[in-house]
């Protein structure tokens, strides 16, 4: 029996999502029904596609994932049900499964015949059809492209990696699109500084953990996820410097190293 897992903007409080849980419930009495996260902010597919596209995986294969971020798109919104990499995704087509798979899923299916109005009320029917075996072309119609929108990536130019904050984490810590690849390609065996709201903050060290630094101190490590995430060991980096989604973040060689490359030319 599959799992379904609920991502949405609702708070905890909100009747959305005793609405969609009871219709699952109802429907498909015998899943599993999983918060994988809520109160994602409002219409915030960014942030809700950072959050999917990084547990999804997590989960059994064949499991099925509703995303409710941003779904009224008015008259002509379209609700799409996917199949990418033995997981399946139901939302609105509003550039979030881009955002999340990047990448061509390998079967899709607009769902909503009109018979349901409501997006809870599709959602949770093709979910339950899932459940109850049926194939995405006896749910829905085959359709061949999805609404894209394009990832924030990290760039790189005469030796100088510039990236930005996509995420903010529950303890204020701020994760960038910066990879351990990347920054292993471009700065490997070299002495660099990494500088945070322009030149106001740097430090020339990654860190293995936060307890690495002094308390109060900033601290640059590579996470879980191997994105390069800037912290301050006991306090939250949003708060005490202002750090927020779509800061920039940039990583240079250090001041020893132009020195050295200008002479050894």
């Amino acid at each position: 029996m599959p799992v379904i897992t609920l991502t949405t903007e609702w708070r905890p409080d909100d009747f959305y999502s005793g609405i969609l849980k009871g219709r699952l419930c109802s429907l498909c009495p015998d899943t599993q029904v999983i918060d994988n996260a809520f109160n994602i902010p409002a219409f915030n597919i960014t942030h809700a596609s950072f959050v999917i596209r990084n547990t999804y995986m997590n989960y059994p294969a064949g499991s099925i994932h509703i995303i409710c971020v941003h779904t009224d798109g008015g008259s002509d919104a379209r609700y799409l049900l996917l199949r990418a990499n033995d997981h399946y995704f139901i939302g609105a087509d509003n550039g979030i499964f881009n955002l999340i798979l990047n990448q061509q899923p390998d079967e899709m299916v607009e769902i909503g015949d009109g018979e349901v109005s409501d997006e809870i009320g599709i959602f949770a029917d093709a979910a339950s059809f899932l459940v109850k075996g049926k194939s995405l072309r006896e749910i829905g119609t085959p359709v061949t492209a999805v609404s894209e929108k394009v990832p924030l990536r990290a760039t790189i130019e005469k030796e100088v990696i510039t990236g930005s904050v996509i995420f903010i984490d529950s303890y204020g810590n701020a994760i960038t699109n910066v990879t351990r690849d990347i920054f292993n390609r471009v700065f490997s065996g070299k002495k660099y500084r990494i500088l945070i709201q322009s030149n106001s903050y740097s430090t020339d060290r990654i860190s293995a953990r936060y307890s690495d630094e002094p308390v109060g101190e900033l601290v640059t490590r590579f996470n879980m996820l191997d994105l390069l995430e800037v912290a301050i060991n006991g306090g939250s980096i949003s708060e005490l410097l202002g750090v927020e989604t779509g800061s920039v973040v940039r990583v240079e060689l250090a001041a020893e190293e132009k020195i050295l490359k200008h002479h050894t030319k």
